[in-house]
């Protein structure tokens, strides 16, 4: 499953213009933060994006 991402540095910005090519790529899921400085380290969205790529432990 393809996964993307967007995000915005505050919440006036509209994120649709980015949006745009992860959904012309066939993501099935799209993250989206809105508000957050680049240079924050943890943003919300990211980290559970990121987290999605990880690759689950075998049991």
């Amino acid at each position: 499953m393809k996964i993307g991402y967007a995000c915005v540095s505050t919440d006036e910005q509209n994120p649709d213009l980015q949006l745009d090519a992860p959904l012309k790529a066939g993501c099935k899921r799209i993250y989206t933060d809105k508000g957050q400085d680049g240079a924050k380290r943890s943003r919300s969205q990211l980290d559970k994006c990121l987290a999605d790529l990880k690759p689950e432990s075998a049991s």
